[in-house]
């Protein structure tokens, strides 16, 4: 059996072989107008493969964790002195070379809450808060970038998209100035919310009609009201000046 099958799959592949040369002189015999010399052959174009091709990558852009230089010490040892004066090798285990993805995230929310902090004790006000948003906001749209299926996170940072444009609202009202600082030190581009629209359906407009009209009515009712009133002011005044 197996030598069989060994004798079946050499002839297959000597046809095949023979079935390619005989396309390939047919092909050199069209081109170069036939063996006969005869200069009216027929162009045969060879078979084309269509290769998969390789996919497009996208440019990613850059991460805000980007400017973190790999020397700076971590958040836990940085108030260290012995960290300070440590060796190389120990300096750089206790590095943001070596630190996890959540470490450099913590040094990036610092840093952007230094910026707009109100004193050196404030960690409640509203301008910390967006901060801290924001360095969230970012890190939930850099993974997004990378996986675009991931739906818990999305809603983890539509969640704080919505949270920091309250307190950005709240914040413009209360203090414009603020405001101002905040979004241009943090690079926030401020959209105002848009207008009330409604689309006007046709019941909608009837009811809207209707109301008008109510309106207009009420409107003459008070109207004639307030003539009659004036009308019979004087008549009362005219019969009190008449009996005197």
């Amino acid at each position: 059996m197996a030598l069989r099958t060994l004798f079946r799959c050499s002839s297959l592949v000597v046809r095949e072989f023979g079935a390619l040369s005989k396309r390939t002189q047919k092909w050199t015999s069209a081109v170069t107008g036939g063996t006969s010399g005869g200069s009216h052959g027929v162009l045969i174009v060879p078979p084309v493969r269509h290769y998969a091709r390789a996919p497009r990558r996208k440019a990613v852009p850059e991460s805000q964790l980007s400017d973190l230089q790999p020397s700076l010490l971590r958040m836990d040892y940085a108030a260290v002195p012995a960290a300070q004066t440590a060796d190389d090798l120990v300096r750089r285990l206790l590095s943001l070379e070596l630190a996890c993805h959540s470490d450099k995230l913590r040094l990036k929310k610092e840093q952007l809450v230094q910026k707009v902090r109100r004193d050196e004790n404030d960690q409640s006000s509203v301008e910390v808060k967006v901060a801290v948003l924001t360095a969230r906001i970012r890190n939930f749209k850099e993974h997004l970038q990378k996986h675009h299926k991931d739906k818990a996170n999305k809603r983890h940072m539509l969640l704080a998209v919505d949270q920091r444009k309250k307190l950005l609202k709240r914040l413009r009202l209360v203090n414009h100035e603020a405001f101002q600082r905040v979004c241009t030190l943090l690079d926030i581009s401020y959209s105002f919310p848009p207008e009330y629209y409604r689309p006007a359906t046709r019941r909608w407009l009837a009811k809207k009609a209707l109301c008008r009209k109510v309106y207009q009515e009420v409107q003459k009712h008070k109207a004639d009201l307030r003539l009659k009133v004036r009308k019979a002011v004087p008549s009362s005044s005219s019969s009190s000046a008449s009996s005197q």
